[in-house]
């Protein structure tokens, strides 16, 4: 017991350190933010646009579905361009074919090397020099550059309109036609992408690195790696590989520490009667699949969408369901139903664990279940009235779609799913708490679950921290709060206690090594994964300390995950531990496709794209893809389900369990995503990469890379994957189905507020 409060006084000095360290950045990142000028002005005091219209070009930028519709500083959908990206190379080319046809009466390409070379460093002077009069705010551009100002604008409006001899590029984007009908609102928009690729091109006063440190790579006006970019790399690669070595050495020193426990005659889940709040559970598994089909066809259709911008199949689909709507509900709902998966284990575990079912505990959950549809439906609903510009700005904002990717959903809804996980908390805390109280062995473990549903439910408030006109570069900060923390932080040691307490009341791991191994790998995972999640923001408008936190914790963000194979291997031996266990196989099968998505998706693809030389490059590109979908899917999908078949075999009559279903579905899934990954997704990064290397972010993302033969030959090589995928989770769906109908008045209840659960903490 000394060892388990040794571990707790640990993880707690770690956290509180770890969010005091990243308050500081936080605050950092405040006061070093890109200025937004007071006005753009020329030098003979024509106001080309101010700061109030650059504001409401971003709203209009995040009710046509912001980061769901190209990128802005990296962050977002990789079909259509990086705005800000996009936005500064049509400007700089424009100026360079201006001045060239001045001096030598031939566009830019076609004069020497020496004067392209000249023309170059005068462009580089021209714009990397801060012009922000610090007095006024007032930033004054030369009357070449108002010139490019004027021409990308006119391009953008027609873009964004119905111009004619645009329809092609639309269709490559997967824009509709008209996206946006109000010429106002795309006259603003693009003073937001002015102004963002402003930051990215003009440097920090008193520094040689722009606002965004250099980042996109653009060789026309040196925006190549800063210094602080490669030695903070190097330092990470040191990081990890010193972490990894301790690590091992840790767990080498741990295998012969103390015997594993026999496991017992019997299942002891066999004489589980489940409470009725723990029945009334099941309809959120249901929902669980319904979203994950939904969910996998928003995915196909987005998919399609790269090859067939505005019609699938020929049929014009996007007038009613564009890109950024399905990629918005794709993302969207994939964590709703990942999350709704998780809560669901709660509230079954809890009861289960304490033997206790509070008073009111079913309304309660009934309650919360009918709270969580409403937001579902409520934000969809909102997220395709603000792309189909249904939605004043103001009122996008509250109940439409905010444009910031997984955190999409208006912030009405936005506080209704706070206030539901609020009542979670609760509800799953009552129930815990008779267990917590009580003296056993489990009791820590039991408290690792609670202490991280105490986090779950609170720092979705994260997603709160912002508001309409917050600055973009403090959005991004506290966006990943929720999708780094919440998402991928505190559900996982929620998952992580879970699955070890199963596996402690199945008698199957001792209630002393669970308790340890839960804090030890929260202890390890929070080292790294709290400041770890700076790594998102190299290039949001963040001051170089950030790179240097962000790159080396990150780096310790990995380290976990290299011996995952290990634990990926010990999960799958529990199942040939006693003839009984055999009947949890395929759960704890899904746990082991974890551990092996989280060695590869989150340890190899996350590493991927966390050295800052190396997320220089390909942010933005079809590589983070790679990662996203082997973590988010492999890592928590795979979780999700898992924790759902745990729970439905409580909840469930056995004989109706068909077992080749799950085989099945289990290697369809896992199958399918592979082929997703290694055909399409990573072939497809990997070229990007190379031209974002050799010719700049732009040329990566262009329509010349993007909608190239190979590409998307790569992009219908995804096909079979997919078909693989869907097949497997349609058999995930029919072995629900099944299991229900085998299950219809079978299941016995214990109707009793105070019955001891075989599963109570001794």
């Amino acid at each position: 017991m000394h060892n388990i409060r040794r571990l707790w006084i640990v993880l707690a000095i770690i956290v509180v350190t770890s969010f005091v360290g990243l308050g500081f950045i936080g605050q950092q990142i405040w006061v070093h933010r890109p200025p937004i000028p007071s006005a753009v002005v020329t030098p003979p005091g024509e106001t080309l646009f101010t700061a109030q219209d650059i504001e409401r070009g971003r709203q209009v930028w995040q009710s046509m579905g912001g980061q769901q519709l190209g990128s802005i500083w990296g962050h977002g959908a990789y079909l259509t361009p990086d705005w800000s990206a996009d936005w500064l190379h049509r400007e700089l080319t424009f100026i360079l074919d201006r001045w060239a046809m001045r001096d030598f009466g031939v566009p830019f390409a076609e004069v020497s090397r020496e004067a392209q070379a000249a023309l170059k460093e005068r462009l580089r002077e021209e714009i990397r020099n801060d012009r922000v009069d610090p007095a006024t705010g007032v930033l004054t551009v030369s009357d070449d550059r108002a010139a490019a100002i004027r021409d990308n604008q006119a391009y953008y409006e027609g873009l964004f309109g119905s111009a004619p001899q645009q329809a092609v590029l639309r269709e490559q984007y997967a824009m509709p036609e008209n996206p946006i009908p109000d010429a106002s609102r795309r006259a603003v928009l693009t003073t937001f992408f002015f102004w963002a690729s402003w930051a990215t091109a003009t440097d920090r006063p008193g520094d040689t690195a722009t606002y965004t440190m250099n980042w996109p790579h653009e060789p026309l006006i040196g925006n190549l790696p800063t210094t602080e970019a490669v030695v903070w790399s190097v330092a990470s690669f040191i990081a990890l590989i010193g972490a990894i070595g301790l690590l091992v050495w840790y767990q080498a020193a741990q295998i012969h520490e103390e015997p594993a426990a026999g496991p017992p005659a019997s299942d002891p889940m066999e004489a589980l009667r489940p409470t009725r709040s723990m029945l009334a559970t099941r309809k959120y598994f249901a929902i669980v699949m319904l979203l994950f089909l939904v969910q996998i066809g928003l995915g196909t259709l987005t998919a399609h969408y790269t090859v067939e911008g505005q019609h699938f199949y020929g049929f014009p689909l996007a007038d009613w369901l564009p890109y950024a709507v399905t990629r918005t509900w794709h993302t969207q709902i994939a964590i709703f139903w990942i999350a709704t998966a998780w809560l669901a284990t709660g509230l079954y575990i809890a009861p289960a664990i304490s033997g206790y079912d509070p008073p009111w505990q079913t309304l309660g959950v009934n309650v919360l279940f009918a709270a969580l549809l409403v937001v579902v439906a409520g934000s969809l609903a909102g997220e395709w009235l603000g792309v189909q510009q249904r939605l004043g700005l103001d009122t996008n904002f509250w109940f439409g779609h905010q444009g910031y990717e997984y955190v999409d959903l208006g912030r009405f809804w936005q506080i209704l799913l706070f206030v539901g996980l609020l009542l979670w908390l609760f509800l799953v805390g009552r129930a815990l708490w008779p267990a917590l109280r009580k003296p056993s062995d489990s009791r820590s473990l039991i408290a690792s679950v609670f202490v991280s549903t105490v986090a779950i439910a609170l720092f979705y408030s994260a997603g709160l921290a912002w508001g309409k006109h917050t600055h973009l570069a403090m959005v991004e900060y506290w966006r990943w709060w929720v999708v780094h923390l919440w998402v991928e932080g505190f559900f996982e040691v929620f998952a992580t206690a879970v699955i070890a307490l199963l596996f402690m009341k199945l008698g199957l791991v001792r209630a002393k090594i669970a308790s340890s191994a839960v804090l030890v790998s929260a202890i390890i995972f929070l080292s790294g994964g709290i400041i770890g999640t700076l790594h998102h923001l190299y290039w949001s408008g963040t001051p170089a300390s950030v790179m240097a936190f962000g790159a080396v914790f990150s780096a310790l963000e990995v380290v976990p995950l290299v011996l995952l194979g290990l634990e990926g291997y010990n999960n799958y031996r529990v199942t040939k531990t006693a003839t009984w266990v055999f009947a949890y196989r395929w759960p704890i099968l899904f746990f082991v496709a974890v551990a092996f998505w989280n060695m590869l998706g989150a340890g190899v693809f996350g590493f991927l794209v966390n050295p800052p030389i190396s997320l220089y490059y390909i942010q933005g590109l079809n590589t983070t893809a790679v990662h996203a979908h082997a973590a988010l899917f492999g890592v928590y999908g795979m979780l999700g389900i898992g924790l759902m078949l745990f729970c439905l075999r409580g909840l469930t009559a056995r004989d109706a369990w068909d077992d080749r279903l799950l085989k099945w579905g289990f290697w369809g899934l896992n199958i399918g995503l592979a082929m997703m990954l290694f055909f399409s997704l990573l072939p497809i990064g990997a070229i990007q990469g190379w031209a974002a290397v050799a010719e700049g972010f732009w040329y990566a993302r262009s329509v010349e890379v993007v909608q190239s033969p190979l590409v998307r030959t790569l992009v219908w090589m995804r096909v079979p994957g997919d078909i693989v995928f869907g097949l497997g989770a349609l058999l995930i769906g029919l072995f629900l189905f099944k299991l229900w109908r085998g299950s219809l008045g079978r299941v016995s209840l214990e109707t009793g507020r105070k019955g001891e659960s075989p599963l109570a903490a001794e």
